[in-house]
């Protein structure tokens, strides 16, 4: 087998996607921890566009973005799939994967800002959850049906990162009462072994995302 290595960074929604990814293939590989206060050279090489974790380097070739790497992984080592077999299936699997992708934006917008447009940023995240709940999760128990998939995968960070954000900025958006299916969808997700087994430690992450949102603050003072 060739060499594979992954270099990621522990508090990333992103590297923990591979992660879950490669574990839940069977897939052995090398994990290097990087400091992104301080590049390695080895990822400045391997991800020169970006210069950004997560990258999986295999046999010497790197394939660097999350979603680009799950992909490989799912054609690279087909045991266990991760994508629906039929073609159909497959192709609303990745429409599903993209709409969260294009998305992450509103996201992003209210965890860095605060009053007013907070609260409209609030109202499209919550928008956002609706559509993925009614749509994209109906009444299955995974996006994946029984178990998960890269879909499942894709969406991993609303579980932990997600709820995470929501306790440092106070606001409340994916709960039992305003998404219960997604809500539902959460508590599976984290119980599912391989999952509840690679996730970052919660009070460290909480402690991270908290300086995150302070320097956002800071920065907007400024």
């Amino acid at each position: 087998m060739e060499e594979l290595k992954l270099h990621g960074f522990w508090p990333s929604s992103y590297s923990s996607r591979v992660t879950w990814a490669l574990k839940l293939k069977g897939v052995e590989y090398e994990y290097i921890e990087e400091n992104l206060s301080n590049k390695s050279e080895l990822l400045l090489k391997y991800n020169p566009v970006h210069k950004k974790i997560p990258v999986l380097v295999h046999g010497g070739k790197p394939i660097a973005e999350s979603l680009v790497i799950l992909e490989y992984i799912e054609e690279t080592w087909p045991k266990n799939p991760l994508l629906p077999t039929h073609a159909y299936d497959r192709a609303i699997a990745r429409f599903w994967i993209q709409y969260g992708a294009a998305k992450g934006p509103f996201f992003f917008s209210v965890f860095r800002s605060s009053g007013e447009e907070q609260e409209k940023a609030a109202k499209e995240v919550l928008a956002v959850l609706k559509v993925l709940e009614e749509q994209g999760l109906g009444d299955k128990k995974f996006f994946g049906g029984d178990t998960i998939n890269l879909v499942d995968i894709a969406y991993g960070w609303l579980p932990h990162w997600f709820e995470t954000i929501q306790e440092v900025i106070g606001i409340k958006l994916l709960e039992s009462t305003t998404c219960p299916r997604l809500y539902a969808w959460v508590n599976n997700f984290k119980e599912v072994p391989v999952i509840k087994e690679n996730l970052p430690d919660p009070e460290k992450l909480l402690a991270h995302i908290k300086n995150i949102r302070e320097k956002l603050v800071a920065e907007k003072t400024d």
